[in-house]
């Protein structure tokens, strides 16, 4: 894997700075990017059943479908 040579600068700043490892600031990056944290957040306080998910998300899939004609 190649990065940018000036977003690699901007790593190691950040990691000089947070005295984090380089390889942290870019974990926490992509997790951050990616919206991981905020899933695995939301999973854990989810109260929903999965049966009760799935049917919740069924619902939300027919109620946003167009009706054939």
């Amino acid at each position: 894997m190649t990065v940018d040579e000036e977003v690699l600068a901007a790593v190691r700043i950040k990691a000089a700075r947070t005295g984090q490892r380089d390889s942290a600031v870019i974990e926490e990056s992509l997790r951050r990017d990616l919206g991981i944290d905020l899933l695995d957040e939301l999973w854990g306080s989810a109260s929903l059943s999965e049966e009760e998910a799935m049917e919740l998300a069924l619902e939300a899939q027919h109620t946003t479908r167009p009706s054939k004609r």
